[in-house]
Formats: structure tokens, sequence, C-alpha cells
């Protein structure tokens, strides 16, 4: 039986800032010592938007305390989404791509976005060295299909290249399009990953029709379950928001995370660890549901050894980090 760690997916969103932290905690320094004091996990998305600059990953090391897992979303390049061309570090600039009429890199030289990946990597040794690297969040655009025979070979094929560049960081699998999990695909998918240690990673998301959101399936392909809560807003899931607060504006409610429990220990007992991460990240819905989840979840998160202690405002955390055992079990559905 593993344990759980739950944690959200940022702690520097505008209004995650306006509405959770207390008056005078106001610096990145001091948000991160303070949101490193209730939680032992923390999900970088700000990475997908753009390379961190030299030196913040080494800034993230020092102001968290030993046992601290930073789990880091893969650069849009790395997963087949159009980027800014602005984000593009210099680096990238002399490869060859299209621009479309907004500024967003299209189709790029492969030789860049094998760089892409290489940067990607350098930016995380301070990590690394630190101990406090977790896994890459690898997710993939609604349009990375398995909707055909060619479209399953090949975008398996990119998933291969990419988990190969990485390794031997973990790699979670994170997919936007339903036919992943569809019919017999579900079993290959599955399949796919756990011969290769990868981690699928289930989410929590609006449900309403359509190939564009994924249902609530899981299954254990690694040594370390993921899972994602981005909240259920339908109205504002698959439009362009003002910001990805805006599109993740949910508040679960304690019956809604109720549901998880069953689900979250089965797939505890099929890995060393597993992930509860909180995308919902508009004013403090984040972390006031993370807090519910740990209460909710009790005896299987993992006990703290730093930090504020227990009662309520240690349930919110977890602890430190432990050897991870492959696994291919794909039993632990629901």
């Amino acid at each position: 039986m593993g344990d759980v760690v739950v944690g959200t997916c940022s702690w520097t969103d505008k209004t995650m800032i306006e509405k959770w932290y207390p008056h005078g905690v106001s610096t990145p320094e001091a948000r991160l010592r303070y949101y490193a004091a209730r939680y032992d996990a923390v999900e970088v998305d700000s990475t997908f938007y753009g390379l961190p600059r030299e030196g913040v990953a080494r800034h993230w090391a020092e102001r968290t305390p030993d046992g601290f897992t930073f789990h880091i979303k893969a650069y849009g390049l790395m997963t087949g989404h159009e980027v800014d061309e602005r984000s593009l570090p210099p680096e990238l600039r002399e490869y060859g791509y299209d621009l479309t009429h907004a500024g967003r890199v299209r189709r790029p030289d492969n030789r860049m976005v094998e760089r892409g990946f290489e940067l990607f990597i350098d930016t995380l040794q301070p990590l690394v060295e630190a101990g406090k690297m977790g896994g890459v969040l690898m997710q993939y655009p609604p349009y990375f299909t398995a909707e055909d025979g060619e479209h399953e070979r090949r975008n398996l094929a990119e998933i291969d290249r990419a988990a190969a560049i990485l390794a031997p960081l973990p790699v979670f699998v994170e997919f936007r399009h339903a036919s992943w999990v569809t019919g017999a695909r579900f079993e290959r998918t599955m399949r796919f990953l756990a011969d290769r240690g990868l981690t699928y990673v289930a989410v929590d998301a609006p449900r309403v029709p359509g190939a564009r959101v994924l249902p609530p399936v899981s299954a254990a392909t690694a040594g370390l379950g993921y899972i994602r809560f981005h909240g259920r807003n339908a109205t504002t899931w698959d439009i362009r928001t003002p910001s990805a607060a805006d599109r993740f504006d949910y508040l679960y409610t304690p019956t809604e995370l109720a549901e998880w429990r069953e689900p979250i220990t089965r797939l505890a007992e099929e890995t060393e660890r597993t992930w509860v991460m909180f995308n919902n990240c508009k004013y403090d819905y984040a972390p006031r549901n993370a807090r519910e989840m740990a209460e909710i979840l009790g005896d299987i998160v993992a006990p703290r050894d730093h930090g504020l202690g227990t009662g309520e405002a240690g349930a919110e955390a977890v602890a430190t980090e432990t050897p991870v055992r492959r696994r291919t079990d794909m039993d632990s559905l629901f």
C-alpha cells in the first residue's frame, strides 16, 4: 500500500495571491515558503508557457524544505502545442518554424523541438540536485488523438521519443482526447505506458459530452500515480478565457471530493505514491479543496516531518519522497 500526497497546480496565480495569502506575505520568496509550510508538493504550470529563466529553479529549491517536491509541466513546444514566439529563448530562434497570424509557432523543425527538451532539462538540474524534482507532466493537446491506427502509431511514437529524452525523470502523460481511453484502445494505451514505466494521468473534469474531455478513468501504469482536478465548470472548459484560472473557476463540494476516496485508495494500493493535484487555482479554491481532500483521505495521506505539524494545517500537507517501484498493474479502474 502506497501513500498519497495532496497539493495544488500553482502557488502564484493572481487571484490565489489576492485571496489565499495573508497580508504581509507579499514576495515570491515569502509566498513559496508559506505554501511549502502547508503542502509538500506543487505542480509548476508556468513552464508550459515558457522555459524558466536561469536561476529560478535554484531559488525554488532553496526556498523549500527537504522533502518538498516540484512537478514540472512541459513547455508547450515539447507536447505539440503552438507557443507564443515571444516565449522562445534565443537558442531556439535559429531553427525553422512557421508563424501564425497571432504570432504563435507552428510546425517547428524537429531539431528545434529536441533542443527545447535539452534546455528544459537543463533548467531543472537544481531541483534534481536538491532531490526535489518530481515528474514531468506531458499534457498533450486535444488534437493529439488515437482516432485511427495511423494517428495512434504516430503519436505513441512521439511519446516514446519524449520519454527517452527525459529519462530518467519520471514522466506523467495527460491526454486531452477521449480516443485514448475508449473501447479497446484503453487497454492498448495503458499497456504502452506500463511497458515503459510512464504514469497515466487521471483527471477530474466537467462531465460534458464530446471527445475533448476524458472520462474519470484510471490505471496504475508506473510506480507513481497522478490525478489532476480541473474543476467541473462546463461553461469555460472549451473556450478561451482571459486567464487559465478563469477556465478552471470551480470549487468542489465535499460530496464531489468524496467520490474520489475509493478510486484514489485503489490507485494508492497499486503504486508507491499517488499525487493528487488541484488545478482549480481560482481564488483559494485549490488549496481549500486540497485541504478537504486530505481530510477525506485520512490516514493514507503521507505524514509530515516538517512545516506546521499536526492538526488541520498539518492535514493540508504531505511528506518526503519514497523509493519508486515500477508497477504495470492495470486493474485499478473506476
